[in-house]
């Protein structure tokens, strides 16, 4: 019987190529091309890439045999993970190898803008001896803001109170115990952060809601001579309002390691005296490494193996060893997660997730997992995983409460997400329902809802009043945003209603606020999913 191929597109430490090659037929080709590797990604079992390598939708659509794609590293922005889990195909990272590797480098940009290394170096080497032009700040006593108390913030903000820094950090997911853990002041907002920091540091995922998060008017509210650490993903910091920033004097410094289009052609925000500039470093350690290669090589042998795959971000894709039954609520369960997570406005503590109708005769902890995983996926640095959402939850001090209930929803199961205490405090409730048994959204907070997620959705929470859906419908039309699908539901307790939407491309900012002064909202969020 032939072994199974495994391609290698990129470079990952001999160990885990050793690895590979005592179970499988080992191919080694760096030097393809998209085009060649989509040319014979039909030969191979297994392909592994870092950065470089992009295994895109029409990759997948080539495939014929492959089982599953390893990326050596955190970051999965080069893997079309939908198409892949469309197909069935594993995606697996290796999410802990390099979070010591990418605090370090935060530190090092830090401390480099800081006393102006980088340009003092260069005129040294040009035979040049200019003390008086590179006169830096010290770190100590000063603050550091953290934005985003992930895992790797966590080590940034050791790493920054072992050299006599202040540290703050805002991070709404982390229960307050955590903060005290660290030796880090809670921030409850972000503008308190902004306006106290002397040095900002950002560690979080790129997404929707985190894009374009720090911009002008974030630059208006800090100190006069701040300095601005990112490491974590190019987009979060508006490049062209940080390069505008540090032209009118307002921020001092920059530290960058990751960019919105990389590599940054022609960048005037690079060329900046003010800028340490680096090549996305964060993870280039042999350490880290040597950790990354050898991590995704178990992941590939378990996958080819027909094994758990520990690190799996899309484990639906090949679930094993679960009832049939559950199955097809784990989708759910990661869908109710992240709409809790976006529409959820007050800090954590605990939480309860009710599993009724006949989820409460089955076995429920990956029903649990996966909705952890939706929840952490929309606010954390490393991507979340099956195996790693559980320890955030433990890491941020955050409760997890199960509770079954025999009671259907309509005839069928229902995972129900709450927090707090109180009777006005947030829940979700999904259930399977259409002609499919897909996924839906069936009640937020008390307002029934019947609604199947998309990509792009709305809410708005308004005064019960007529003429308020011709209005949104009015409004997102005159911008050619098309509605997908419309519910709006009474509360039985107020006289308020909430609407919920699908639409076919994002709502901006601007619109979003046009939208909620016109029908006079208490709550206006739009998500992506």
């Amino acid at each position: 019987m032939a072994k199974m191929k495994v391609l290698v597109k990129d470079t990952i430490a001999d160990a885990g190529i050793e690895m590979l090659r005592q179970y499988y037929d080992v191919d080694v080709h760096q030097e393809w091309t998209q085009d060649d590797l989509r040319d014979h990604i039909k030969d191979y079992d297994a392909v592994i890439v870092r950065s470089a390598g992009k295994i895109t939708a029409d990759i997948v659509d080539a495939s014929e045999h492959l089982k599953i794609i390893g990326r050596a590293g955190i970051g999965l922005d080069n893997v079309d993970i939908e198409a892949a889990t469309k197909k069935g195909i594993i995606v697996a990272n290796a999410p802990q190898s390099n979070i010591i590797s990418a605090a370090e480098h935060a530190i090092a940009l830090l401390l480099a803008q800081a006393r102006n290394i980088p340009q003092a170096n260069a005129t040294m080497k040009a035979g040049e001896w200019k003390r008086s032009k590179f006169e830096g700040v010290e770190v100590y006593g000063k603050t550091l803001g953290i934005v985003g108390l992930g895992r790797i913030g966590s080590l940034v903000a050791a790493r920054a109170r072992g050299i006599g820094m202040k540290v703050i950090a805002y991070d709404p997911y982390v229960a307050a115990d955590k903060f005290d853990e660290l030796g880090t002041e809670i921030v409850l907002d972000l503008e308190d952060l902004l306006a106290r920091s002397d040095f900002i540091t950002i560690h979080l995922p790129k997404t929707a809601e985190t894009k374009g998060l720090i911009g002008a008017k974030e630059f208006a509210q800090m100190k006069d001579g701040v300095r601005i650490i990112n490491a974590a993903r190019g987009g979060i910091v508006n490049e062209q309002d940080l390069h505008d920033a540090i032209v009118s004097g307002k921020v001092a410094g920059a530290g960058l390691d990751v960019f919105e289009n990389e590599p940054p052609a022609d960048s005037a925000l690079v060329k900046l005296d003010q800028v340490v500039a680096t090549p996305h470093l964060g993870a280039s350690t042999s350490e880290a490494q040597d950790k990354a290669g050898v991590m995704i090589a178990e992941q590939i042998i378990a996958g080819l193996n027909g094994d758990f795959v520990s690190a799996a971000v899309n484990i639906s894709a090949s679930p094993t060893g679960i009832d049939d039954e559950v199955k097809p609520y784990i989708p759910l369960a990661e869908t109710i997660g992240a709409v809790f997570t976006h529409l959820n406005s007050a800090k954590l503590n605990s939480i309860d997730i009710e599993y009724g109708g006949e989820l409460a005769d089955h076995g429920i902890e990956i029903l649990t997992v996966a909705t952890l995983k939706g929840m952490f996926a929309p606010v954390v640095h490393e991507p979340v995983t099956f195996v790693n959402a559980p320890l955030m939850a433990k890491d941020r001090g955050i409760e997890v409460r199960e509770i079954k209930n025999s009671k259907a929803y309509e005839g069928t199961g229902y995972i129900k997400l709450s927090a707090g205490d109180g009777k006005d405090a947030l829940y979700v409730v999904g259930a399977l329902g259409g002609g499919k048994n897909e996924p839906r959204i069936v009640e937020i907070g008390g307002f029934e809802l019947d609604i199947k997620p998309g990509q792009y959705m709305a809410f708005f929470r308004y005064e019960d009043r007529p003429g308020v859906i011709g209005s949104i419908g009015t409004m997102l039309g005159s911008n050619d945003i098309n509605i997908g699908m419309m519910q709006v539901g009474q509360s039985h307790d107020t006289k308020e209603a909430m609407m919920g939407l699908t639409v076919d491309k994002p709502i901006s900012d601007e619109l979003m606020k046009q939208l909620s002064d016109t029908i006079h909202v208490t709550m206006a969020k739009f998500i992506t999913l």
